[in-house]
């Protein structure tokens, strides 16, 4: 460290200092009526007993999710935000390019009534949507499991089934592959098409893309955040000489083009209603 770079380190030390140095005595002057903030103790991945959680480095973790415990998480999965798995009474295991989407909530059993161990895992290629609710069952590869719906101890739903958005699975039921299924209490609604079918794998590779982006904007340094918002401000109305200087490319990537039976315009003459 040279010159230069010594006194303005010493600087910023004195300014830190001082500033402490004015909230201690702003504690004195408040007296009992002093209350001490805490920080936020949240943790996005977080030990329990002995159980710590194994998340792949490809992994995107937002940081508001909480990954707790015996927990494993595969190559390019995605936990967004809101999630909780939470592996404290038996393990998770979640496979790769799954997506878990903002809100949801992965728990386990440590046992069923009849004694049967009730960990909770959740294949390749999964879709689980938003506020969904996953507990003490099993999920296989490439199925899909809709926003806000709850499956119970026990269930299985097989590799390209579907679970609608709201439904509530019962304790133990089995959703056979190529179905959907949905209602309170969930049943059979109808066989799932090849354009469907389709649609479930293409879904998890969207949300692989998507994850990258979010992962490259969360992983950004409270200078490179405030650098873009300098430039934003400056080049507000120039925004193609302010993409150049940044190296944006506005065309959406080929990759994060959903299909069109997806897009809603375009779903209206559609069959697809789950």
């Amino acid at each position: 460290m040279g010159t230069l770079g010594k006194t303005i380190y010493t600087v910023g030390f004195w300014i830190r200092e001082t500033g402490q140095a004015i909230d201690r005595l702003g504690r004195v002057l408040q007296g009992k009526h002093y209350v001490q903030e805490q920080l936020s103790r949240h943790r996005t991945i977080m030990n329990v007993y002995d159980k710590s959680p194994v998340v792949d480095k490809d992994v995107f973790v937002a940081p508001s999710a909480s990954v707790i415990g015996d927990v494993q998480v595969g190559r390019a999965s995605s936990i967004w935000y809101g999630c909780v798995l939470r592996g404290d009474v038996n393990s998770i295991r979640v496979g790769s390019g799954t997506n878990i989407q903002d809100n949801a909530l992965v728990h386990v059993a440590k046992t069923n009534l009849a004694g049967k161990v009730l960990p909770t895992i959740i294949g390749d290629n999964v879709t689980i949507g938003h506020s969904a609710v996953i507990h003490a069952c099993t999920v296989e590869n490439e199925a899909f499991v809709g926003m806000g719906a709850t499956l119970l101890d026990g269930v299985i739903v097989e590799k390209n089934a579907m679970v609608a958005a709201g439904a509530l699975v019962r304790q133990n039921t089995k959703i056979p592959s190529g179905e959907v299924w949905g209602g309170n209490p969930a049943k059979f609604l109808r066989k799932l098409t090849e354009e469907e079918i389709a649609f479930i794998s293409q879904s998890a590779t969207n949300y692989t893309n998507l994850a990258q982006v979010h992962a490259a904007e969360n992983a950004k340094s409270f200078d490179e955040i405030e650098f873009e918002k300098a430039l934003r401000k400056k080049f507000a109305n120039k925004d193609e000489e302010y993409d150049s200087m940044l190296g944006v490319v506005r065309e959406t990537p080929p990759e994060l083009i959903l299909p069109d039976n997806v897009l809603p315009e375009k779903a209206e003459s559609k069959s697809f209603k789950v």
